[in-house]
């Protein structure tokens, strides 16, 4: 701007203030004598009063004078000035809109601050494509149009140019992705940043710019991070050398720090491995793999994960000890839980997150009936339930998608789901679907069929037990370890006599006692019910025994320990039976009587008709030799009548009198070893006469050695003996009777067969009966008899098989015996 009119005016206010008071001075300083010429005034014309104050009028006149003319001349002076300061300003006012036209070009924008305090001043505009706001208020919210990094580092920037008058030079991104390069600087106590919107080259220099930053920024800040990591991680370059390695690398290899391991060349890897990575890493596939490496004295195996680069390779390291360790005993725990849940009857399913079939227990697999094959290839749990659906085991349900999908929201859902499904076959399953941590869920089936049967069973019996009990003729009570009743029935009351509000459930027994007192005051009765049903001790003994009442019942009372501590008292009404009983045992002694006699008089009779029999037998006999006579033909036949008749007489009188001590419990038996063959050659011999008088033949079938045999020898060759004249008794002539014989472990077999008419099946059971004779060759109807008791003395069994027109079988099978102490020790 143009100064120098105001200068000149400037430089003349000295001047002419020098002049007014030198020309005050001179008026002031006038000597009298000029004042008064010829000495008028000291001749008294003007007194010193006037003459000061004239002086004083002439001062002032002289300065009003004076600075008209100053004014006037200075007004000349102004209005000169004025031109000349307008012809400045107008100048000036051209430059400056030469300036902001220059300024103001499109992709530029100057912020001006003149001060902390005082508002900004915007000149210019940058391009609307930058996204940066037209308005001067939203243009210093770099926030809103820059990039975050950007606008926070421009805050900054900004901040300590105005405060600390620093430069600065950046270059910030727009959210739009626009370059813009911005300049700070102090210039006259004036901060200004300069935003210039970049294109072409510069902008493309100014992108390289920013993303160099960046990578720099990012190449700083991962190496930051890898170095806080316990990984080891490297980066080698073209020939193979370490450039650069992370603290933890340094730290495996025994290095004071990064830059010794990259100076002394300290390798992690063996040769080997290196060797083995450069040759199969390519650009496309980074090298994987695990391999071990000795760190700190102790082997350690790394998963090992090198990417190959243009300038090189980059590697790191992942210790996977622990985690091998880790994962080989979650291994052996999943086989175990594996081969534990295989075991268990209840079916177990786990899936994994993507719903696919991981697991299986053959409880599974039997429950469902599903193919190996297809569990095998690992199906869905949608697809296993379409196939269950298919094969018609599942429910059927009447939105089949919506039933499930509201089985499979398991998989989304925090708690575990259960179900009820009732199958077609029957059968009720719970079902439990739990969602497992790390995805997927397991199914559980707990069959409920058993359980739910057994609980109708359950319910309908204890309705029926609670029907029954009400309706039992017996009285029965129930009371818990308190004492108190639970239960009882009609019958008890009327048996007792007592109200149903007397032996109500929860009754304390000791209220019962009085109740029942009036039928019953045994001091011994009711206490001793409380005792044994509130009794502590370990084991409750159960009681029975019969009381007398007062109302002349006769009751048989029996004191029962239940489950839970309970106790049941039951009682039943034996007056009727009671009565009876006493005839009935007054009748049995009697009989016991008299079958006693009877046995003693059999005995006695049996004893005393052996003699004359025996007499009679050998007198007959004497008659018989020829040493006492001849005799006639009808005295030899009268004879042999006589002597068959007396053996037949003979043979029942020790039949009865075997039978009769057998009853009487008095036989013993004479055990010994019994060659069965030499045994088998006595009977054929002694039967040989028998058989002959029948006209029959008896075959015996056993094998060449029977071996030896426990059993008293002559009961059991009358067993044989009996069997084999009551086969030939009724067996036609010629025919044959056939004895097999055999072994069985300890115990000797044989049955007897003849081809007589047999026995008529109303009559086949009567058989062994005494005194039961069928047929026209029956005797006194004892020999069967007596073969069971002699068999049931050996603890053998006996039986008769027969069919009218094709004969009778005889079987019998008596155990070896032991041989008595002293027999075997000899």
């Amino acid at each position: 701007m143009e100064t120098g009119p105001l200068k000149r005016v400037a430089d003349r206010i000295p001047s002419l203030m020098r002049w007014f008071l030198s020309s005050s001075a001179i008026i002031a300083c006038t000597p009298p004598a000029f004042a008064a010429p010829g000495g008028l005034m000291a001749t008294g014309v003007f007194q010193s009063a006037e003459i000061v104050t004239f002086s004083v009028l002439i001062g002032v006149i002289s300065a009003a004078m004076i600075s008209a003319i100053w004014l006037i001349r200075q007004r000349g002076n102004i209005e000169t000035d004025n031109r000349e300061l307008n012809a400045a300003l107008s100048d000036a006012n051209h430059r400056i809109s030469r300036f902001q036209a220059l300024i103001a070009d499109k992709n530029r924008r100057i912020v001006v601050w003149e001060g902390l305090a005082t508002k900004p001043e915007f000149l210019g505009q940058l391009p609307a494509e930058t996204g940066a706001p037209q308005d001067d208020r939203n243009f210093l919210a770099f926030g809103r149009w820059l990039k975050a990094q950007s606008a926070s580092e421009l805050e900054k920037a900004v901040e300590h140019l105005r405060s600390a008058a620093q430069s600065f030079d950046l270059v910030v991104e727009t959210i739009r992705g626009e370059i813009i390069e911005t300049q700070g600087r102090v210039s006259g106590g004036r901060a200004f940043v300069r935003f210039v919107a970049l294109n072409n080259l510069r902008a493309e220099l100014a992108e390289m710019k920013l993303e160099r930053d960046r990578l720099r920024s990012s190449i700083s800040g991962l190496h930051t991070l890898l170095d806080a990591t316990d990984l080891p991680v490297w980066q080698r370059g073209a020939d193979g050398s370490l450039i650069w390695v992370n603290q933890a690398y340094a730290e495996a290899v025994e290095a004071a720090d990064p830059a010794t391991a990259i100076r002394e060349s300290r390798e992690l890897l063996a040769t080997v491995n290196r060797e083995k990575i450069r040759a199969l890493s390519t650009y496309d596939s980074p090298y994987r793999e695990k391999l071990s490496a000795v760190v700190r004295g102790n082997r350690a195996f790394y998963e090992v994960v090198d990417a190959k680069s243009a300038g090189g390779s980059a590697g790191m390291a992942i210790n996977v000890s622990d985690v091998e360790t880790v994962r080989e005993e979650l291994n052996r725990t999943l086989k175990s839980h594996a081969e534990t849940l295989d075991q268990l009857a209840t079916p177990v399913a786990t899936f994994d997150g993507n719903q696919r079939l991981q697991f299986y227990n053959q409880a599974f697999q039997r429950l469902w009936q599903l193919d190996m094959g297809f569990l095998e290839r690992k199906p869905t749990n949608g697809e296993i339930l379409d196939r269950l659906r298919a094969a018609g085991t599942l429910p059927e349900q009447l939105n089949w998608k919506q039933w499930k999908e509201n089985a499979l929201a398991v998989y989304q859902a925090l708690d575990t789901q259960s179900d009820l499904w009732h199958l077609p076959n029957g059968q009720t399953l719970r079902v439990f679907a739990t969602a497992r941590p790390q995805g997927g869920a397991t199914w559980v089936f707990e069959n409920l069929t058993e359980k739910v049967d057994l609980e109708t069973r359950y319910n309908t019996l204890v309705q029926v037990q609670g029907e029954t009990i009400d309706h039992l003729s017996e009285g029965v009570a129930v009371f818990g370890p308190d004492g108190r009743v639970k239960l009882s029935n009609p019958a008890f009351r009327a048996l007792w006599g007592v109200s149903e509000a007397e032996v109500k459930p929860g009754t304390h027994i000791r209220t019962i006692e009085q109740a029942c007192s009036a039928s019953y005051d045994h001091p011994d009765g009711w206490k001793r019910f409380a005792q044994l049903i509130t009794s502590f001790d370990d084991e409750r003994p159960s009681s029975q025994g019969v009381l007398e009442l007062r109302t002349g019942l006769i009751l048989d009372f029996a004191v029962i320990p239940l489950p839970n501590a309970q106790t049941m008292l039951t009682f039943v009404n034996i007056t009727d039976s009671a009565k009876v009983e006493r005839a009935l045992t007054e009748k049995n002694e009697a009989l016991q009587m008299a079958d006693h006699l009877k046995n003693d008089f059999v005995q006695h009779v049996s004893y005393e008709l052996r003699s004359p029999l025996t007499n009679i037998i050998g007198f007959a006999d004497l008659l018989k030799t020829p040493a006492f006579g001849t005799l006639t033909e009808r005295q030899a036949e009268y004879v042999d009548h006589i002597s068959t008749s007396s053996s037949l007489l003979l043979t029942i009188v020790n039949d009865i009198l075997d039978l009769a001590t057998v009853d009487a419990g008095i036989v013993e038996l004479d055990l010994s070893e019994i060659n069965l063959t030499d045994f088998l050659d006595e009977i054929s011999l002694q039967m040989a006469d028998r058989l002959q008088e029948s006209a029959v033949i008896l075959r015996i079938d056993a094998p060449d050695s029977l071996g030896l045999f426990v059993a008293d020898h002559q009961r059991l060759k009358q067993i044989l003996i009996k069997l084999l004249t009551n086969a030939a008794n009724f067996a036609p002539d010629d025919s044959i009777i056939r004895l097999k014989c055999r072994r069985d472990g300890s115990d000797f077999l044989f049955s007897i067969t003849d081809t007589g008419p047999g026995i008529p099946q109303d009559i086949l059971d009567t058989v062994f009966n005494r005194f039961e004779s069928h047929g026209q060759h029956g005797g006194a109807g004892l020999g069967l008899s007596i073969v069971e008791s002699f068999v049931g003395l050996h603890r053998g069994t006996v039986s008769i098989r027969s069919r009218e027109g094709e004969g009778t079988e005889v079987t019998c099978r008596i155990p070896s015996g032991n041989l008595p102490q002293f027999q075997a020790a000899e």
